[in-house]
């Protein structure tokens, strides 16, 4: 992806989360420049990645397959420092945007629309090998416990939510003419490194950049280190 496109999709996410008084923490405020003065009392959100996060899948198509999101919180399965066992963040999908079907082996997750438009989430069982199952889907939703068919893909109005069990194959897409979305994730500690995997074996995580201008806000993957 261009810088360019990331500074547009990160200022476009910043001002619907404003225009629904969603109050950030500060280090999603700071400047490139700012996060060259932090020093290691700030490690935590390094090894964690919190903060502003792109993804375009590896696909270099973001505008109809990739989403922004940021990460509030969150803990580290891989450092002892960090032994916080759940994360939060906030994603958003722009109507034609495609999140790739994948599951998560150790997460649980609950995936709430926090509003504007309708979101559609496809599920699927996976078997032990990876691949889809045939078998039902059961839905945990708000209360509400359902069975749906392999592939239903389940509508999210606004307020609405969708626990994602370990193992679910699910994908995110937005409703034709409902508009765009901002998603709340409410889950287990979040490894996008490790505990991901995707249906498409070819697609990634995280973009590769093309440097065309100056950073609106480094991502999650680009804090440099404490004195350096």
């Amino acid at each position: 992806m261009k810088r360019s496109e990331i500074n547009k999709a990160l200022k476009d996410m910043h001002q619907m989360i404003r225009e629904y008084r969603i109050s950030l923490p500060p280090f999603c405020d700071w400047l490139p420049e700012e996060w060259e003065e932090k020093g290691e009392e700030y490690d935590e959100i390094r090894d964690t990645m919190l903060g502003w996060d792109i993804t375009d899948f590896g696909l270099g198509d973001f505008e109809t397959t990739g989403f922004s999101l940021i990460t509030l919180r969150n803990g580290n399965l891989q450092k002892e420092a960090y032994e916080k066992p759940y994360a939060e963040k906030l994603l958003m999908l722009k109507e034609g945007q495609y999140a790739q079907m994948h599951y998560h082996a150790y997460k649980m997750e609950d995936i709430i629309n926090r509003g504007g438009g309708n979101i559609l989430i496809r599920v699927f069982n996976s078997n032990a090998d990876g691949s889809f199952a045939d078998t039902d889907v059961t839905v945990y939703s708000d209360g509400r416990v359902y069975t749906v068919s392999a592939g239903t893909q389940v509508r999210l109005t606004p307020g609405e939510s969708i626990t994602i069990t370990r193992g679910l194959y699910h994908d995110f897409s937005v409703e034709e003419g409902t508009g765009t979305v901002l998603l709340g994730e409410v889950s287990m500690c979040n490894d996008d490194c490790t505990d991901n995997y995707f249906s498409n074996k070819k697609v990634g995580r995280f973009p590769e950049i093309e440097e065309d201008e100056a950073p609106y806000r480094l991502l999650c993957n680009e804090y440099p280190r404490a004195g350096k």
